[in-house]
């Protein structure tokens, strides 16, 4: 993203992202933001992970418990919002059981897609939102490998 600030998300739109989390769970959510503050608008995605995995395990080894995929309208829609008014500001996903961060697998998956958008992890555990983090895409030393992301802001969870 061009502007170094944090996007600002309001709290009604993190408390959709977390009902989403507990919806979903124990497997991934997935989605993405439009805009940013009071414009910002949430769409949630349909975790396509599963699918991909039983019709190639080999390829897709891993399930929607650890991994997201959005394909289909959701993917057209995401790719052909960076032609428009109002882009795509970030992709958000949950990681059930294991925290708020950016596995080496997200980063690959970023990095492959080259979206510039902000990617946004959401901690879901049995009983609540432990928190979400919010991660950027830094410019030097390590632009292409390990690192290449990094924590820009957090928010609070809650019992949702």
């Amino acid at each position: 993203m061009a502007d170094d600030a944090p996007i600002s998300i309001p709290e009604a739109a993190l408390r959709d992202l977390y009902a989403h989390a507990r919806a979903e769970f124990p497997n991934e959510c997935c989605g993405y933001l439009y805009g940013d503050g009071p414009t910002l608008e949430v769409r949630r995605c349909k975790n396509r992970q599963d699918q991909l995995h039983a019709l190639d395990p080999e390829a897709h080894p891993r399930t929607a418990a650890n991994a997201y995929n959005i394909g289909g309208r959701e993917l057209l829609d995401l790719v052909r919002s960076f032609e428009g008014e109002r882009p795509v500001t970030v992709i958000y996903h949950s990681h059930p059981r294991v925290g708020a961060y950016f596995s080496a697998e997200d980063e690959r998956a970023a990095i492959a897609a080259g979206y510039p958008v902000d990617y946004l992890v959401i901690d879901a555990q049995e009983d609540e939102i432990r928190e979400a983090v919010l991660f950027r895409r830094r410019e030097g030393e390590a632009p292409e490998g390990e690192g290449a992301y990094v924590r820009v802001a957090s928010f609070a969870g809650a019992k949702v």
